[in-house]
């Protein structure tokens, strides 16, 4: 027999379900919420019509995609979260990314003779594992700035991984592509194959281990995962990973000193203005919101809303061209390497750069430039050598959600490649982060491999203001590509004058210093009279199928609010405007 209280729950559900269809931008006066997942969309309104504010929403949400998008997130990983806490009118940065483990060094991703490992090969191994931040950054998230506690919030996300759900294309594809992976680990293949090959479309899904592992935590607060069981779980599968007969795996160096040291923290954002605008970012160890606010910087320079739309296009490719030149030269964990920061982020040298942007496109890699000399400082610090582009993973999810109250959330989370580490923990039904292959595998570099130290993101959660007020906010997954997204859509919007929906749906072109232009096929980007009014700048491309799958909030000068997710990629995405 069914207990009442789950008929209760089933009921309510089906309810929400019925009150909010599925759709990618809604529009009213109450608090608003973006994601990837409908599941997690629903969780969020769940907490805002019980009285929870934006900062117990986003975990709620961000606890359900867990379950409905695992391959990107989850309590294996960590993230970035931007707060703007409408009572104490600013923005607050929170860090939770993940960490090395304290018997990391600098060579620990190189072979015997000195060579660097196979980033893909480094991948699928308890090496690659970096100490989880989630579960620490939701419990501070919700002791500094939420309402509620774990048990409230994690009770949507614990009905959906109990009762489950139809798996759709989207969760077939992308487990589709990790069947190699996952057919590694007994405990992956067990939760997610059968036979040797993802869980077909229609599947029904349940993950009654992630269920009991967030009652755990609901229970016993984050000491349960940092200092308990679950703590425990996770050493005893990096250590030694749950590897099937006869896949050769290497072991990772983690221990629950490493967990019961985890610390977030709280930092300033990145904050600069455009065209009247303030833009707020992730700071180090995030290279987005400095990124960003360089290329903006540079932007400011032209009189875009005077210029056609291929020459803004242009332009917006040239400043992240030479934006992502000086982002992999001198950007990393701050904590580790002095970070010529006022320098990047000077005006006059946003001049000295702009003047760089020709015509047409630069025929190929530029060099960085030289910060320093704005930076004010008297010393002679060490300019690093320019490096080439690290390989990142283009997988992360992104959310956002505001209140009645004004506080807004902009939340980006990852446990790095689709799938991370491959490596389920075994009995706690989660995945873990292949997050120490964001650093740089040999060097000198500012972003090699150290004890403790939090490897390079380009995760890039935004909130602008208007006037001191939330305007919008926007983010996306995808890797570096997620700099380029947010950027773009920033320029779309603001420069030419396209709604926050349109922005955020317009084809994406990527530039990060390299001979092409990355830009998508699944919104028949190549041969549009947009592209080849650009290829007559000298712009080349390459093509991928999709570029992230960015949300975001608009905050509309008549009062209301319109929530905004994907209308296409991934399968589309999930806004939700509270009724009143």
């Amino acid at each position: 027999m069914i207990p009442a209280r789950k008929l209760l729950a089933t009921a309510l559900m089906m309810a929400a379900f019925g009150a909010w269809a599925k759709q990618a931008v809604d529009t009213g006066h109450g608090g608003a919420v973006a994601t990837i997942s409908h599941h997690a969309s629903l969780a969020a309104m769940e907490i805002l019509d019980a009285g929870g504010n934006a900062i117990d929403a986003a975990v709620a949400a961000a606890a359900t995609l867990g379950v409905t998008a695992p391959f990107s997130c989850g309590i294996g990983g960590g993230g970035f979260m931007l707060i703007y806490s409408a009572r104490d009118k600013r923005v607050i940065a929170l860090d939770h990314r993940e960490t090395a483990p304290a018997r990391f060094h600098p060579g620990v991703f190189l072979n015997a003779d000195g060579s660097e490992m196979e980033w893909a090969a480094a991948v699928p191994n308890g090496l690659s594992v970096g100490v989880p931040g989630t579960v620490r950054g939701w419990h501070d998230a919700l002791t500094r700035y939420g309402t509620m506690d774990f048990g409230q919030v994690l009770a949507p996300a614990i009905r959906v991984a109990e009762q489950g759900f139809a798996i759709d294309d989207n969760f077939h594809r992308l487990n589709q592509g990790n069947e190699a992976k996952f057919a590694r680990f007994s405990s992956t293949a067990a939760l997610y194959l059968k036979d040797g090959k993802a869980l077909p479309v229609g599947t029904h899904f349940r993950n009654p281990d992630l269920a009991q592992t967030y009652r755990d935590i609901a229970r016993g607060g984050v000491k349960a995962f940092y200092e308990g069981p679950i703590g425990a779980s996770i050493v005893a599968a990096v250590n030694h990973p749950p590897a099937n007969p006869g896949v050769s795996v290497i072991p990772g160096h983690l221990d629950m000193a490493d967990l019961a040291d985890y610390e977030a923290r709280v930092r300033q954002p990145i904050r600069s203005s455009y065209r009247g605008y303030e833009i707020h970012g992730m700071p180090t160890p995030s290279s987005g919101g400095i990124a960003i606010a360089q290329a903006l910087n540079m932007l400011e320079t032209f009189d875009l809303p005077r210029l056609p739309r291929a020459e803004v296009e242009h332009l917006y490719l040239e400043a992240s061209r030479l934006a992502f030149a000086d982002r992999n030269a001198y950007v990393a964990d701050e904590a580790f390497i002095d970070v010529p920061r006022d320098g990047l982020l000077s005006r006059d040298y946003a001049r000295e750069r702009a003047r760089a942007i020709g015509a047409a496109a630069a025929s190929g890699k530029v060099e960085a430039g030289d910060p320093y000399a704005f930076q004010h400082d008297l010393s002679v610090p060490l300019r690093p050598a320019p490096q080439p582009l690290a390989h990142e993973s283009m997988h992360t999810t992104h959310l956002t959600v505001s209140d009645r109250e004004g506080n807004v959330v902009a939340y980006t989370f990852t446990i790095e490649s689709w799938g991370g580490s491959g490596i389920v923990v075994p009995g706690r039904g989660f995945i873990l982060n292949n997050e120490m292959t964001d650093f740089d595998f040999s060097g000198p570099h500012p972003n090699v491999p150290e004890a403790h130290k939090r490897p390079r993101s380009s995760m890039s959660p935004t909130i602008v203001l208007k006037d001191g007020t939330p305007a919008f906010t926007i983010g996306s997954p995808g890797g570096s590509t997620i700099i380029t997204t947010v950027l773009q859509t920033i320029v779309n919007h603001v420069d030419l004058g396209m709604s926050l929906a349109d922005a955020l749906a317009a084809p994406r072109m990527s530039q990060r210093n390299a001979g092409t232009t990355e830009v998508e096929t699944l919104l028949d980007f190549p041969g549009s009279a947009q592209a080849r009014a650009l290829e007559a700048k000298g712009h080349a491309w390459r093509e991928t199928d999709q570029i992230g799958a960015a949300s975001g909030i608009r905050f509309n000068a008549d009062g209301t609010v319109t929530a905004v997710s994907e209308p296409l990629r991934h399968g589309g995405g999930s806004a939700i405007v509270q009724k009143q």
